[in-house]
């Protein structure tokens, strides 16, 4: 079943930890949508996001909310219920806005994108990054040629700090470690700058606790380093870890190197919000944005202002596909189901 948009959608939120809180948080005070329900097995959680919207009703389940008359849902449940929540959503007429990845892997993640096709409804993922300013402001630089010919990027994501779920230690809930809770934010940057090149060839070495993982499907990494050959001609390096000795809370960067200068995002002082973005010529650097900038929802609530307008699928969430296909490349999984 499909129904029009509501003038202001009425979205349900599945899942309310903090990064669904978070979410909600941005929803309500941008006036995008209307928070009409919440779901929660925590109660804890559900009290403390209805704190935020009164007015939202507090459900049982997502089989609830697919019987209740919204719009949307936003999804930041474990990482093994995206893809088929997901599915179940669009097919009930919902749009989805879901918690990265939307997939353990690129076949879960394009059976997810294809239900939504299908149902012709709007499905995002919450790859926050892309809305930071600072991010903005260097792909406006290098798709608008100001660094020439752009042939080399180093990205790199580390947390002075481990999840504190345990389902993200266990391969077949999560799908993998580091890089796909931190290094998809680096390959989507990469990508994204880039205007989406396709990915050639892909390679990558493994770390848990400090020794190689060799393939061992048991456990996860919490350090990588990959390199992406891409299409464009450009290549791409990355590293990603969880519980790095890097003395502060983290080090989150992206620079991109052309023929014209260099381009760069950083977080400023340790921060995981503040980043400042500079461009070099030489020896000398411009700094083009110093925080702050509150950026954390700005995602969600893009995604909540299209599905006031437009509910219908976008074709830009077939380049999740194409993103969970690296990842898989990255991981040495089987060829990558790709995007259609």
């Amino acid at each position: 079943m499909t129904r029009p948009p509501a003038p202001r959608p009425r979205l349900g939120f599945l899942g309310t930890g903090w990064i669904g809180r978070h979410r909600l948080e941005a929803v309500a005070a941008s006036g995008a949508a209307e928070i009409a329900a919440i779901v929660d097995p925590l109660p804890g959680n559900a009290e403390a996001a209805r704190a935020l919207a009164p007015d939202a009703a507090l459900l049982p389940s997502l089989d609830a909310l697919l019987e209740a008359p919204l719009d949307g849902i936003v999804i930041a449940t474990p990482s093994a219920l995206h893809a088929d929540q997901t599915a179940t959503a669009v097919a009930h007429g919902l749009a989805v806005f879901c918690q990265k990845p939307l997939g353990r892997s690129a076949e879960e993640t394009a059976r997810a994108v294809e239900a939504a096709r299908s149902a012709d409804r709007l499905l995002a993922v919450d790859l926050c990054y892309r809305h930071v300013e600072a991010a903005r402001q260097v792909r406006e630089l290098v798709l608008g040629g100001e660094l020439g010919e752009v042939f080399a990027a180093d990205l790199v994501f580390h947390n002075a700090y481990g999840p504190d779920k345990t389902w993200f230690y266990d391969p077949a809930q999560s799908g993998g470690g580091c890089v796909i809770d931190l290094g998809i934010h680096l390959i989507d940057l990469a990508l994204w700058t880039l205007g989406f090149p396709g990915v050639a060839a892909t390679s990558a070495r493994l770390f848990a606790g400090g020794a190689p993982l060799d393939g061992r499907s048991d456990r996860i990494e919490d350090y990588a380093v990959a390199t992406l050959d891409l299409d464009s001609g450009a290549v791409a390096r990355l590293a990603c870890s969880w519980n790095l000795s890097a003395g502060c809370d983290a080090v989150i960067g992206a620079e991109f190197f052309g023929t014209g200068g260099s381009a760069a995002i950083r977080n400023v002082d340790g921060s995981f919000y503040d980043f400042r973005a500079t461009r070099a010529r030489g020896t000398a650097t411009t700094t083009l944005i110093e925080p702050p900038d509150a950026w954390g929802g700005r995602a969600v609530v893009a995604w909540a202002r299209r599905l006031a307008t437009d509910p219908g699928f976008d074709e830009e969430a077939g380049r999740l596909v194409d993103l969970a296909g690296a990842i898989d490349a990255i991981y040495g999984r089987r060829a990558a189901v790709g995007a259609t």
